[in-house]
């Protein structure tokens, strides 16, 4: 069984920054892409960035410039680096891996979610 266990979420004014983390645990042969999405109440979550094996990324319109998504292979972890953050980034984020637990058995794995809240 494989998880994923975030930390970093909290309050900050508008133009400040915070630091997401998280980490895989258990039974991982290989994880192929880890990513961060955050989720409003009512609304779909949305994707906002995701790094793939190679360190290649993908982010969302709205955090480009704004947002880093790094990763440590070492450790399995994957973080969001998030500054200049704004009243709308307010969301519950969570942390995605798409993680192979054997050379054939791939798993979509979600953390339970950390909340970020900006606002002064």
């Amino acid at each position: 069984q494989v998880q994923l266990m975030e930390s970093g979420g909290g309050l900050v004014q508008p133009g400040g920054s915070l630091s997401l983390s998280c980490a895989a645990s258990g039974s991982i042969f290989a994880i192929v892409a880890m990513g961060w999405y955050r989720q409003a109440p009512g609304q779909q979550r949305e994707l906002v960035a995701t790094i793939n094996a190679g360190g290649g990324t993908n982010y969302a319109d709205s955090v480009k410039g704004r947002f880093t998504i790094s990763r440590d292979n070492a450790k399995n972890t994957v973080y969001l680096q998030m500054n200049s953050l704004k009243p709308e980034d307010t969301d519950l984020y969570y942390c995605n891996g798409r993680i192979y637990s054997s050379p054939t058995s791939w798993h979509d794995v979600w953390g339970q979610g950390t909340q970020v809240t900006v606002s002064s």
